[in-house]
Formats: structure tokens, C-alpha cells, sequence
């Protein structure tokens, strides 16, 4: 076994070892959470009481097994270094989210998403077995065998019921470049229909797509993103110096090409934060040719949103503009492709934010996942958008979540799920039935009997 190997096999044990050592330490009946200082949830956090789990060693790829095609990472790693190490050998997890510090526990526990989703699902439909420190303090092993219960649940749990140690996941060859074409539509409609043609032949035009997302501008104005990998060395094209990548993608008529290395394209997204870095300015070019290019990513970019929502700039600002306080929409939500163009519709009419982020999703397997039961063998579309939008308000009542309700309200009647990273507004009832509250609850019951990790519902509903 390499040397290399052996290190980063030790430091995980090591890390393992201060991991249970500090769950030991802390005070009897102590809620159970991780020490760490940043988050990818746009949700408010609750004050920390006592001190966290230590993470320290459990942050890194523990090994890369190139014949099997697998990895073995501890749970704290952020795909950022998964990346990396993984690139190496010419491979790369299955699903990479979009965002650099997005870590890969996060993703399972916490869902994620990208272009490879339409053909590879979601990323923990590639985890073969997992380490899980448990509420009871116990690191138990989960897998389709062994305790599949805790396994199957464990997607959408948002650490509720214990965190990913180690994770053994799936890796898929990729090329060193991606070769893409930019469609543009005239409605959504068109759109949506060439994605649906897409995801069930694997081509459009007769060439191959292994990547596949696209953004709206506006109801006669949206692309589809189409990826090939290509192993055809040349000029490729960088977006994360002046160029800004979103913008790229916007054209008059028909289709345009482009070409990333296989790195800038699975970071596409992360240098402007999709589009939301214009809120601080790094998209002006005068301001982006001084700011670092260390800090052209998302998260310095979140810091920034996490500084703002604890002063409320954003709000003292609009009233010394005489303007109400505004709601903060920041969603990810999945519906039918069937149904996406009525909701697109409706959004657009109703909440008015663009762009708007689409990506195709279909299940790998055959077989849900009880706590965020999507379908097997139905096509989803992932419809993100973040933003803000004015508050109506009347004197003494501002209604901070009217827009996210609306939104809640409309996903569910086209037979919709909404990701659970930032402010949700359901009824106990109506979660229950959304995100498989009797599943829950008997994993619960047997994985942390004296519930040391927050009750879902609790953790993920803004209380009213």
C-alpha cells in the first residue's frame, strides 16, 4: 500500500478518535452538532450552546481505488478537494454540486444536484456504504445490507439522524475537456420538450450530451447547456478572470460553442456564484479587476450574504430609500418535466425573479428514498432561483414569508418536492407527508433514542 495511502488512512483513524473523543466530553444530554464556522444552508442558524463535534482529520480523500473506480472519503472533504484528487486519475464523483465547499456528507445527507443528474441521479445514489456517527455517539456502518434502514434515510436528514464519517462512493471516467453548446429557445415549452428528448435518447442533433442544465432570461428567452466530454486538446475559453460565465451563454439566435477543461466546467458556476456575485459588484468590471481572484468564489461570497443578513444592510438601505424590507427567495425545487412549464409560467407572472436555473433529475435506481420521495423512473427538473422580492406589508404587519408559501403552495400542486437548505414554512402535517415523517421517525427512535440531534422538522421549518 502507498505511503501516501497509509498517511491519509491514519489521520482519518486519528480523526475518528478526536471525533468520538469530544462527543465524550460533552456535557450529559448536550445537543449533538458539528464545530464548524461555515455553512452552504440559507437558513437562519441557531445560536451554538455547547461546543461542537471535532472535524479536524476527517476532512480529506482517504483513498482512490482507480481499477475499482471508487473512493473513500471522509465526510467532511469538500468536493473542491474530492475534485482534485480524483481528476488525478482521470475520474470524478458521478454528481458534483456546483459549489466548491459543498461537502460530500453535505450532499448526501443534504441532497445535491448537477448537469450529470439526468443520467447519474443524485449524489447519494452513488454512495455504496457509509460511516455514521450516530446521536448515541456510536459510528455504525450503513449500506444496502447493513442497517439499510439508517442508509436509506440518511438522504434528507440534514444530520438529524447522525453525520457521514466515511463515505465509499462510485467514480465515472471523465475526459479532460467538455466541449459545449449553448441552444437558445423561444418559449419554455420548446425548451423543456428538447430536455425530455434528451434525457431519453442521451444526444441532441446526433451528438452525444453527458452534461445537461440550462438557465431561463426571460418567457421568450432560455438555453439549454449541453456538454460533451472530449479528450481533443486546443483554446479553451476561462471564466474565472474577466470573463463571467453566465453571460457567455446569452446569444441572438440559434447556437453557440464553447470549451472548458474538465476543472473550470464541473466550477463553472462557482466563480460568480451562478449570478448572485452581481450583488456585491464583482461583475462590474472596474470592481472585478481589483478584487482578488481568491475571493471570486462562493464561499467569500456567502460570507458576505451571512454578514448582510446579521445587520440587515440589504433592509436599511431600501428604507432609507423609502421602501418596504424585501423577502428573500432563495429555492431549489424539483417538479415533473410534465408540469415544469406551468410552473415557469406561473413564476414568471407571479415572483418575476430571473435568471432562473433549470437541471434535469432522474432516479438511478428503482426504488425511492422515503424522506425525499421523488419517483423512480419519472424525469424532474430542478428550477432554482435566488433573489429577493419586495415585502407588501401593512402597518404592523410584515409577512416575511408570503412569496415562500406561495411558492411551497404551488410545488405541491404540481406534485413537487422543495429542497430543505433554506426557509420553509410547512405545517407539521403537511411535512409529514411531504418528506416521510413515519420513516423518520423509527429511524429516529432507534439511531438517537435520546434525540441529542435536532427533529428534522425542527431544524428545517422557520417557526412562525
Amino acid at each position: 500500500m502507498p505511503a501516501a495511502v497509509v498517511d491519509e488512512r491514519s489521520a482519518y483513524a486519528a480523526g475518528v478518535e478526536r471525533l468520538l473523543a469530544s462527543y465524550r466530553a460533552l456535557p450529559a444530554a448536550a445537543p449533538v452538532r458539528l464545530a464548524k464556522p461555515t455553512s452552504n444552508l440559507f437558513r437562519t442558524r441557531r445560536k451554538a450552546g455547547a461546543p461542537g463535534l471535532d472535524t479536524s482529520g476527517l476532512t480529506g480523500v482517504i483513498a482512490v481505488d482507480v481499477e475499482a473506480r471508487t473512493a473513500d472519503v471522509a465526510g467532511m472533504c469538500t468536493y473542491e478537494d474530492l475534485v482534485a484528487a480524483t481528476l488525478q486519475h482521470g475520474l470524478a464523483p458521478l454528481v458534483v454540486p456546483q459549489l466548491k465547499t459543498i461537502t460530500l456528507g453535505g450532499a448526501v445527507t443534504g441532497l445535491g444536484i448537477e448537469s450529470t443528474s439526468f443520467r447519474n441521479g443524485l449524489p447519494h445514489e452513488s454512495v455504496l456504504e457509509m460511516d455514521i456517527i450516530t446521536g448515541a455517539g456510536e459510528v455504525v456502518t450503513a449500506s444496502p445490507t447493513e442497517n439499510p434502514e439508517l442508509f436509506r434515510a440518511f438522504p434528507n436528514s440534514y444530520g438529524t439522524l447522525g453525520y457521514a464519517v466515511r463515505l465509499r462512493i462510485e467514480l465515472e471516467p471523465v475526459a479532460p475537456f467538455v466541449a459545449l453548446r449553448h441552444v437558445r429557445f423561444r418559449s419554455v415549452a420548446e425548451l423543456l420538450q428538447a430536455m425530455a428528448g434528451i434525457i431519453e435518447s442521451g444526444a441532441f442533433d446526433g451528438i452525444a450530451v453527458d452534461y445537461l442544465d440550462g438557465v431561463v432570461f426571460g418567457a421568450d428567452e432560455s438555453y439549454l447547456c449541453l456538454g460533451t466530454q472530449s479528450a481533443e486538446s486546443g483554446p479553451v475559453s476561462d471564466y474565472t478572470d474577466q470573463g463571467i460565465y453566465y453571460r457567455s451563454i446569452q446569444h441572438a439566435r440559434g447556437v453557440t460553442a464553447d470549451r472548458l477543461s474538465i476543472a473550470d466546467y464541473l466550477w463553472r458556476w462557482d466563480t460568480d456564484w451562478f449570478w448572485c456575485s452581481e450583488a456585491f459588484g464583482a461583475q462590474n468590471p472596474g470592481i472585478r479587476r481589483l478584487w482578488p481572484r481568491r475571493y471570486r468564489r462562493s464561499s467569500f461570497y456567502s460570507k458576505l450574504m451571512a454578514y448582510e443578513q446579521r445587520f440587515h444592510i440589504g433592509d436599511r438601505i431600501e428604507k432609507l430609500k423609502g421602501l418596504p424590507p424585501r423577502e428573500r427567495v432563495v429555492q431549489d425545487i424539483e417538479v415533473p418535466i410534465e408540469r415544469c412549464a406551468e410552473f415557469l409560467g406561473w413564476f414568471l407572472a407571479t415572483v418575476a425573479i430571473t435568471p432562473i436555473w433549470l437541471c434535469p433529475l432522474r432516479l438511478r435506481g428503482d426504488e425511492a428514498w422515503p424522506l425525499y420521495p421523488l419517483q423512480p423512473g419519472r424525469n424532474y427538473v430542478n428550477v432554482g432561483f435566488w433573489s429577493t422580492v419586495p415585502i407588501s406589508s401593512s402597518p404592523g404587519a410584515v409577512d416575511y414569508g408570503a412569496t415562500n408559501r406561495l411558492i411551497e403552495r404551488e410545488v405541491g400542486a404540481l406534485e413537487g418536492h422543495k429542497s430543505l437548505y433554506s426557509d420553509s414554512y410547512y405545517s407539521p402535517q403537511e411535512f409529514d407527508e411531504l418528506y416521510g415523517g413515519d420513516a423518520y421517525r423509527a429511524v429516529k427512535r432507534r439511531f438517537d433514542p435520546d434525540s441529542r440531534l435536532l427533529d428534522l422538522y425542527a431544524k428545517a421549518v422557520q417557526r412562525r
